[in-house]
């Protein structure tokens, strides 16, 4: 059981393209999990990778959830808007003593790692910097300092997790070179101005959780309950294709109708939807599932979403 008086829930989308079927699970189970528990559902639009941002996909992105019945609470928030917390949060841990300017490349980071990757594919960054970056080196990064004690949190669906970052992933950056923020700091500090406490997203982030964790510490601010959802793959298991999986792009593929898609995602997330669902508005589909939802039901492994999540109908 949550251990807020009240749950609120959150999605938050990158306008960097249309929503494909793994992010479309994503959303719909955030949601579920929100209102399972009669809390609100809030929407996000993480703006802050300006280079990557594609035009016309913020509406997109807004269009496709309205379609599936997935309606936000209250008006969207957007990243880009909180700079000003993101500064005051480092130069606080700069008068700490957390943090301090990196001149590594990722080449070089790669180059000089010598312990094994970590889950997310990022070497362990070795504290070259720690005392001082070289001399005529640019700033690539600020780094904050990480310690050698584990950090732990309870998932509710993976159980207990527990990380050393000093092995796991290192010093981690917080900032890039150039002033922009980077989303370890950023995410951490989005859910708490909107009073997130329950983050419920793909399971590709679990590894990013300590981190966040770690700065929700150094901090002192709240940390949210977790739940790491399962993903959607291709065939084999192979990591989805954004390109080839956009959900406002390939309805067609469904049979152009919304409420296939949705009805199978619930089958994907462990939910057994009666038959006569199958044609039922999306709104109807969302509200069964809100008060059927079950986290300890919620499969242990991904795979593909197709018509084999049918085979629980009566």
């Amino acid at each position: 059981m949550p251990q807020f008086s009240r749950i609120t829930g959150r999605f938050a989308p990158s306008p960097t393209g249309s929503l494909h079927t793994g992010s479309l699970v994503s959303a719909v189970g955030s949601w579920l999990l929100a209102k399972s528990y009669g809390g609100q559902w809030l929407l996000r639009i993480d703006d802050l990778d300006t280079a990557r941002l594609q035009a016309g996909a913020e509406d997109d992105i807004l269009f496709t959830l309205e379609r599936f019945g997935l309606l936000w609470d209250g008006v969207p928030s957007r990243q880009s808007r909180n700079s000003d917390a993101y500064e005051t949060a480092f130069k606080k841990l700069q008068e700490f003593g957390m943090l301090y300017p990196c001149g590594c490349s990722r080449t070089e980071i790669a180059r000089a790692a010598s312990a094994p990757h970590s889950s997310d594919d990022s070497p362990p960054y070795p504290a070259t910097c720690c005392n001082g970056i070289s001399a005529g080196k640019p700033v690539r990064s600020w780094r904050v300092r990480v310690t050698n004690e584990r950090i732990c949190f309870d998932d509710l669906r993976k159980g207990r997790i527990c990380q050393v970052l000093s092995e796991n992933c290192g010093d981690f950056a917080i900032r890039r070179g150039d002033g922009e923020f980077a989303y370890q700091l950023a995410v951490t500090l989005d859910d708490w101005i909107s009073g997130v406490n329950q983050v419920a997203r793909g399971e590709d982030l679990l590894c990013s959780t300590p981190r966040q964790i770690y700065l929700q510490r150094l901090l002192d601010i709240p940390t949210p309950q977790y739940c790491h959802l399962p993903l959607v793959t291709g065939p084999g298991g192979v990591k989805l294709s954004k390109r080839d999986n956009l959900v406002s792009h390939n309805l067609g593929s469904w049979g152009g109708r919304e409420t296939l898609l949705l009805y199978y995602s619930l089958g994907f997330l462990g939910l057994e939807p009666p038959a006569e669902l199958r044609g039922a508005p999306c709104g109807e589909i969302l509200a069964w599932g809100a008060d059927n939802f079950d986290v300890g039901k919620l499969p242990v492994r991904g795979g593909e979403l197709n018509a084999t999540h049918e085979r629980h109908a009566a």
